[in-house]
């Protein structure tokens, strides 16, 4: 890892001594922080205002206990989180996380990313991020609403649209966001729609929000591909993960000419070279809830493979769509053998610095979740719109917002790496883009 400018440095060093044990948030700050340097050399006033060190710490830090009934009758209780970032642009915005590996560490690792990937989008949005070490699990639909609801009850007094508006995330999809919505309602006696988005389309939700994750980062990467002028015609791909970004970055990868070869859940992965069937993807994973073996009863001559990883399947482009370091060094030396050339976060931080350090070596072109996936919080921000307008948009409209919105990324990204002097660098472009229209903002806004 290269030395850090050495303002940056004495930045890290703090976020270290402050933040003890806090490996995810760490992992975060630095990857952001590596692509500054010729920012702080060029405009010495966000060293000089702190912005650097307040953009580092919180401006808000909820933890709360949830307590609830399960099915037995025997009382459960999980830690909740609400990590509210940088309001520098607007409101905080991020999703809610339900998984058994939250902490705080996680939740502020989330919340620093969606500082800059909200700024990406153009969209008037601050950063921020929830949930829970509650796993939805195997838990009956009335345990989850049982634990939405006391969740809720505390969270219903730090929200609001105009204050922070969390969405879903890992563990978090329609039926959840349901539940806290209904608590809110309940509570406040106001129908606000704008407090939350994932809600049902009968009920405030967005076309598109489901999609969009998933939507995005083929977009994303279908730019990649236009400025070297390429598409996704026969090209073979690899996508992490079976839930709603993985499901939709498959279909919009079909849509545009390419073949989805394999997709993966914890419990192993699938191989199917004739391009997998979204429609038996979404019968297991919507509608079962099962695991992605099953697969197999639809498609028998695809392989499901376990003890090894979906990154050996060659593949011209790897979307990793699963979760945060997923995908390491050795992953990323066996993908760049097997001839990929473009690798698109899907998920946050899914690959590891070492991953990523490969990449660039090997001249693999990466693309940071921060750009690459920030088509759900964009879709979200799409939402707000409709429902501070009561409008309700087709979803070709919202559709053609989104994918305007990630080639506006996609451009933004290029055009701040070449000013700074490292062209080609998604990573760099992103980092530096999403930074320096928040620190902006948080110097005319003066010392808060």
């Amino acid at each position: 890892m290269a030395a850090l400018h050495t303002a940056l440095q004495e930045i890290y060093d703090e976020v270290l001594q402050r933040n003890p044990g806090e490996a995810e948030f760490h992992q975060a700050v630095r990857e952001v922080l590596d692509s500054l340097g010729p920012v702080v050399t060029k405009h010495p006033e966000y060293t000089n205002a702190a912005v650097i060190r307040r953009m580092c710490e919180p401006e808000r830090q909820i933890i709360f206990r949830v307590p609830w009934v399960d099915d037995r009758g025997v009382t459960q209780i999980n830690r909740g989180f609400r990590v509210e970032f940088n309001s520098a642009l607007g409101p905080y915005k991020g999703g809610l996380r339900f998984h058994p590996s939250v902490y705080l560490g996680i939740v502020k690792f989330l919340g620093f990313e969606q500082i800059f990937k909200n700024s990406l989008t153009g969209l008037p949005i601050g950063g921020g991020k929830g949930g829970s070490d509650f796993d939805p699990k195997g838990r009956s639909d009335g345990e989850i609403m049982r634990f939405c609801q006391s969740f809720m009850t505390e969270l219903y007094r730090h929200i609001g649209e105009h204050t922070d508006v969390p969405a879903g995330d890992i563990g978090v999809g329609g039926r959840e966001i349901g539940y806290l919505f209904g608590q809110y309602k309940r509570i406040t006696n106001r129908y606000e729609s704008g407090v939350l988005t994932g809600k049902g389309l009968s009920w405030g939700g967005s076309l598109v929000r489901t999609e969009a994750t998933g939507y995005g980062a083929v977009f994303f990467t279908d730019e990649i591909l236009r400025v070297r002028g390429d598409s996704f015609d026969g090209k073979k791909v690899v996508v992490s993960g079976s839930g709603n970004v993985a499901t939709y970055a498959v279909q919009k990868v079909h849509q545009l000419g390419g073949t989805v070869v394999a997709a993966s859940d914890s419990s192993g992965f699938i191989v199917d070279e004739t391009g997998i069937d979204l429609d038996a993807l979404k019968e297991i994973k919507e509608v079962r809830r099962g695991r992605i073996a099953d697969y197999l009863e639809f498609r028998p001559a695809a392989r499901f493979v376990t003890g090894a990883s979906i990154w050996e399947v060659p593949c011209d482009i790897a979307l990793p769509c699963a979760t945060q370091n997923e995908l390491d060094g050795g992953d990323a030396l066996e993908l760049a053998r097997n001839g990929c050339t473009i690798v698109a976060e899907g998920a946050n931080m899914p690959c590891s610095p070492d991953a990523v350090k490969v990449f660039a070596e090997a001249g693999v072109t990466f693309a940071p979740g921060k750009a690459a996936n920030a088509g759900g919080v964009a879709t979200s921000g799409l939402e707000m719109q409709q429902n501070a307008s009561r409008d309700s948009w087709t979803f070709e409209h919202t559709e053609q917002r989104l994918e305007e919105i990630m080639r506006g990324i996609h451009d933004r990204c290029l055009e701040t790496a070449e000013e700074y002097g490292v062209p080609g660098s998604y990573s760099a472009g992103a980092n530096i883009a999403g930074f320096t229209k928040v620190a902006d903002a948080m110097l005319a806004l003066g010392v808060i």
